[in-house]
């Protein structure tokens, strides 16, 4: 079983960049899948970006690459998100998400089990 709490959120102005956190404790970090989503009001939970147990491969929402990078540091059981250029469209709460995997990097939301209380991005025009 594993915690997760997510920080680095707030209000950023079109085009800021922010970096957002997610610390894990509990159990192996190394043999979690982690992946970032995001929800905005009214919406469904969406697949942000995720990377594999070893941090060798990420997988990116269309919408996001090359503005988001996903990067994870096994030893410091923490996972992060840089987003750059950040845009209107991206304000939403950012929740960090973990499942245990072998080999997979994208994971269907479905299939997360452990998640964080989430953290608001809100981005102005």
């Amino acid at each position: 079983q594993v915690q997760l709490v997510e920080s680095g959120g707030g209000l950023v102005q079109a085009g800021d960049s922010l970096r957002l956190s997610c610390a894990a404790s509990g159990s192996t970090f190394s043999l979690y899948v982690m992946a970032w989503f995001r929800q905005a009001p009214g919406k469904e939970r969406e697949f942000v970006a995720a990377v594999a147990r070893s941090a060798g491969n990420t997988a990116y929402a269309d919408s996001v690459k090359g503005r988001f990078t996903v990067s994870r540091d096994n030893a410091k059981k923490t996972v992060y998100l840089q987003m750059n250029n950040l845009k209107p469209e991206d304000s939403a709460v950012y929740y960090c998400a973990a499942q245990v995997s072998a080999l997979a990097t994208y994971i269907p939301r479905s299939e997360y089990t452990y998640w964080g209380q989430g953290t608001q991005v809100t981005v102005s025009s």
